[in-house]
């Protein structure tokens, strides 16, 4: 298993860096990547923090920890400079915080993701078909979520998916060290999204190329 969306203190998590990672490592997963929410006003406080204690921990766990970052409720306008931005401080992995049915995110975000090349859109709720599309030609992984609300668009997504070709990943979007799943679990949460067998390997064969271990798999 393998989970490229939770957070920690640095953001609304619960957990310090080092217990996620060691929480995460006792559930049997490969790899975690901290991605903390932030905005404009707080994303130079949190990725270069982020990106220390991923390399002091993957000098002394196998478990990989992977520095990201989860760009939150900005303005659509601004999504593009702050993907760019969170890269240059260092994160690996840059999630945006997608069109949730159960947030008030303005309309425009999921749209604004893809164009920006985000890696990950995460929980894009009932994203349109031309977004799918979209986000299949950019390259931009779409999200199923493990987490409670988030996840009621998961049918949808795995739909949309499905018809346009656009690439998923799973994710627990962990804030509380119960909200970490196994790769039991996650299989769960993708066949309860309508994916099949075949549909959720090819999910875990996604995630393992985003987090690099596409080589050790």
């Amino acid at each position: 298993m393998i989970d490229l969306h939770t957070h920690t203190l640095f953001s609304d998590g619960e957990l310090l860096p080092s217990e996620l990672i060691r929480r995460a490592a006792h559930l049997g997963l490969r790899a975690v990547a901290l991605t903390d929410h932030a905005d404009m006003a707080t994303l130079e406080h949190v990725v270069p923090r982020v990106v220390r204690a991923c390399e002091e921990n993957n000098r002394q766990r196998p478990i990989r920890a992977i520095p990201g970052i989860e760009l939150t409720h900005l303005p659509p306008g601004l999504i593009g400079r702050y993907v760019a931005e969170a890269r240059r401080l260092g994160a690996r992995i840059v999630v945006v915080h997608g069109e949730s049915p159960v947030e008030p995110v303005e309309p425009g975000t999921n749209r604004a993701a893809i164009e920006a090349g985000a890696d990950i859109l995460s929980h894009p709720g009932l994203i349109s078909e031309e977004d799918a599309r979209l986000a299949a030609r950019r390259g931009v992984y779409l999200e199923i979520s493990a987490r409670k609300g988030h996840c009621l668009a998961n049918g949808h997504v795995a739909a949309m998916a499905r018809r346009t070709g656009a690439a998923l990943v799973l994710n627990t979007d962990a804030h509380a060290p119960s909200d970490l799943i196994d790769m039991g679990f996650a299989r769960t949460v993708a066949l309860g999204a309508g994916l099949t067998d075949e549909e959720f390997r090819t999910l875990v064969c996604n995630m393992e190329r985003l987090a690099g271990l596409e080589d050790r798999a």
